[in-house]
């Protein structure tokens, strides 16, 4: 009867003890954001599975990264120099809560504004680069934004670099009305001015693209590469498909769609764009 008397030696885990954290120290506690699910095959990714570029061992989706992952992964070591940082954002329209949006992005993210530009090398290659950072209200083009691309342009048009942008945007900035929408015009006309010098510009598409961006500079490139399964179009798929009252296809918008409709040259692998921009940009004579 002995035996039925010993003490369980076990802790009983319940709702309340598990949620609260009491169950003992003997337990190791898991932290938080261990997996990560892949937003197009759906897989629950342990996140050290996903590397440095971050990209699905599943399906090869690759994951949105910030401004910083972007330069360690592109740019050769200690090359990059920012420039235009000290362009402020302004609120023509007074929107209410935009400051308080810009100052949250501005904190969450390490950055000024929605784009990163500079000069770089790349393999030895001097280029002028922008990146734009979907974590800043959704790299929104305001007219910082627009103003910065401008400026790189301009700038790349007197020193005679090549330009290599990496865009990602859900468009124009509504905060900023009418202000936003003229970018578009605005960095177009620099990017003919930066063409007819003859010089070369490179767009990589990444996920998403969509919006104003798409409509302007993004599809401005001499040639334009795009990162597999990225999202790239102008007005969304549920106002497309109101619009022409047809079901769309399933892949409508993706990299590899507009690949074979002629909207884009290349999709490249993520952790080939280096060797890839290094090659064009020497192949055009730029970037000496």
């Amino acid at each position: 009867m002995a035996l039925f008397r010993k003490k369980d030696k076990y802790i009983r885990i319940t709702p309340n003890n598990f949620l609260k954290g009491s169950i003992g120290h003997n337990i190791p506690a898991v932290p938080d954001e261990l997996f990560a699910q892949c937003p197009a095959c759906k897989h629950m990714i342990y996140k050290k599975d996903l590397g440095l570029a971050k990209i699905c061992p599943t399906c090869s989706y690759n994951f949105r990264i910030s401004a910083q992952e972007r330069l360690a992964l592109t740019v050769d070591d200690g090359s990059f120099q920012e420039l235009f940082t000290t362009i402020e954002t302004k609120d023509p329209l007074h929107f209410p809560g935009y400051q308080e949006k810009l100052q949250k992005a501005k904190e969450t993210t390490g950055l000024h504004e929605a784009v990163v530009t500079g000069k770089a090398l790349i393999k030895g290659r001097k280029i002028a680069l922008a990146i734009m950072d979907s974590r800043f209200i959704m790299a929104s083009m305001g007219s910082v934004v627009g103003e910065k691309l401008t400026c790189l342009f301009e700038l790349a048009t007197v020193e005679k670099l090549p330009v290599v942008i990496f865009t990602a945007s859900g468009g124009a900035r509504m905060q900023e009305g009418i202000m936003s929408l003229m970018q578009m015009a605005k960095v177009s006309a620099a990017v003919k001015r930066h063409s007819n010098a003859g010089l070369f510009y490179l767009t990589i598409l990444t996920d998403p693209t969509t919006g104003g961006v798409t409509a302007s500079f993004a599809m401005g490139g001499d040639i334009i590469l795009a990162e597999p399964q990225s999202l790239i179009g102008f007005a969304g798929r549920r106002v497309i498909e109101t619009t022409v009252r047809e079901n769309l296809p399933d892949d409508f918008q993706k990299a590899e769609f507009l690949q074979d409709h002629g909207f884009v040259d290349a999709i490249v692998k993520r952790t080939e764009l280096r060797d890839k921009i290094a090659h064009l940009v020497a192949f055009h004579g730029g970037g000496q």
